[in-house]
């Protein structure tokens, strides 16, 4: 089987829309909705995110990508996607020692690419021997060219792809198309050569044009979250939706599709998921639809037999991330009840606890005494102290769930087993979560975990 490298440039500093490869579409960032397509191809082999960005990075992960990271060199406004690719090529090769045969460029800002579309252009390099492939669709329209703007003239117009004295029917005209900026395919040799995504013999391969939408700015991206409800897959109704029973969060069914699968092993991270891989069901939600549509068997949420231990941010996560300052300066935070009784339940079931946050606040170890659970507070690299507090615990990473809520836990959740977003965390780190909370933090987000693992233990009073 051909090596076929899908590489996804996604690049953190935009600029008409900030963070914009992060925002989400039908409930799914768009750099996860890129790795989506190119994940369930039939030819792609491997897929890559090339990314200066840490919070992409994570996204890209969690939907099963493989990430190369870009030098500044070739990650500012003017760098060409094509050196994105090139780069990502090299290192691709420099880890599994093997050359692609065809390599694809895939554009994040594409919203509603599809599997068949990243299909079509692998298919006519590999396949069909082209050189170089693109996505197109029908284009019908006249185009016009003010003359003023190549000339010196005063102000006209003429036809660009047409004689303007002359008004051809549309069935007597010749087929035109429009490139979509999805995706590309090309010769990876040939593209080493000419270090363009044009040469040779170059296949047009059609889409729907009612999928072409390009977002560079706030209006394309609103008008593709309007049209997410039309253009992507139906999310199947269980019975119990029917009924009106089992609370729904706001996340899409396409969203927990594409960000809560489990993480993917290192042999195969990059690679082609295999289709007997679980995928993650997050509570309220029905079951991911398959790559056809057709419904997958839910995997559970961790229970008290997938966890040995539970750390917990603390800001944002056990509160509603603001802060009261009175007139002397002194902070002030409300927290929920229920997840002091969630831990409360959590540590006599003998689960090691900690707090781990990066304030060094007298509010965040006056609540790690109440609860009666240790706290490491004040601390810059997060993900450091957890390895060391896992190996002094003698606990495996893979054994821990860790919860938070912002841009500064994401390099724990690469660390642990089940990394746990609150319902009200930043959208990289839902993303990047295993799971995802239906309850906000400070409203009850622990407890909510809390029942995950313990089950009828927790939900049932005792007397």
């Amino acid at each position: 089987m051909s090596t076929v490298l899908a590489v996804i440039p996604a690049r953190g500093g935009s600029k008409g829309v900030p963070a914009k490869n992060l925002a989400q579409v039908g409930g799914v960032p768009l750099v996860a909705r890129a790795v989506r397509a190119c994940l369930g191809s039939r030819l792609v082999t491997h897929v890559v995110v090339s990314t200066d960005d840490a919070a992409i990075a994570g996204a890209a992960r969690a939907a099963g990508a493989e990430v190369v990271q870009r030098p500044p060199a070739i990650a500012g406004d003017t760098a060409t996607s094509e050196s994105a690719v090139l780069h990502a090529m090299d290192a691709h090769e420099a880890i599994h020692g093997a050359a692609a045969e065809a390599v694809l460029l895939v554009q994040c800002t594409s919203p509603f690419l599809t599997s068949a579309d990243v299909d079509g252009v692998a298919s006519a390099v590999v396949e069909d021997g082209a050189d170089t492939a693109v996505t197109v669709a029908p284009f019908h329209a006249f185009v016009w060219r003010r003359t003023s703007e190549v000339t010196e003239s005063p102000e006209d117009a003429q036809g660009v792809n047409h004689d303007k004295s002359y008004r051809p029917r549309r069935q007597d005209r010749p087929e035109d198309f429009v490139e979509t900026g999805a995706a590309y395919a090309m010769n990876a040799a040939g593209f080493r050569v000419h270090g363009h995504r044009f040469f040779g013999r170059t296949a047009l391969v059609e889409t729907d044009p009612a999928r072409v939408l390009e977002i560079d700015d706030h209006h394309e991206l609103a008008r593709a979250r309007a049209l997410a409800p039309l253009l992507d897959p139906p999310r199947p109704v269980r019975p119990d939706e029917r009924a009106g029973s089992g609370a729904c969060s706001c996340k899409t069914e396409e969203e927990v599709d594409a960000v809560g699968a489990p993480p993917v092993p290192e042999g195969l991270r990059g690679s082609r998921r295999p289709t007997t891989t679980p995928q993650m069901h997050v509570p309220g939600h029905a079951s991911p639809a398959g790559p056809t549509g057709e419904g997958r068997d839910p995997a559970p949420v961790p229970t008290r037999s997938d966890v040995d231990a539970v750390v917990l941010d603390f800001d944002g996560t056990q509160t509603d991330d603001r802060v009261l300052i009175d007139s002397d300066g002194r902070e002030l935070v409300a927290v929920h009840r229920g997840d002091g009784l969630g831990i409360a339940a959590l540590r006599r079931a003998g689960l090691k606890l900690l707090i781990l946050s990066t304030e060094q606040n007298p509010v965040v170890a006056a609540r790690a005494r109440k609860l009666n659970i240790p706290v490491l507070h004040g601390i810059d690299r997060k993900d450091l102290a957890l390895k060391e507090w896992c190996e002094e615990n003698a606990v495996e990473p893979e054994r821990v769930l860790y919860a938070g809520n912002d841009v500064n836990d994401l390099p724990c959740f690469g660390l642990v087993g089940w990394p746990v977003a609150v319902a009200s965390a930043h959208d990289s780190v839902r993303a990047a979560a295993r799971a995802v909370t239906t309850t906000p933090g400070g409203a009850g987000a622990i407890r909510e975990i809390a029942a995950w693992l313990l089950g009828p233990t927790l939900n049932t009073p005792t007397l």
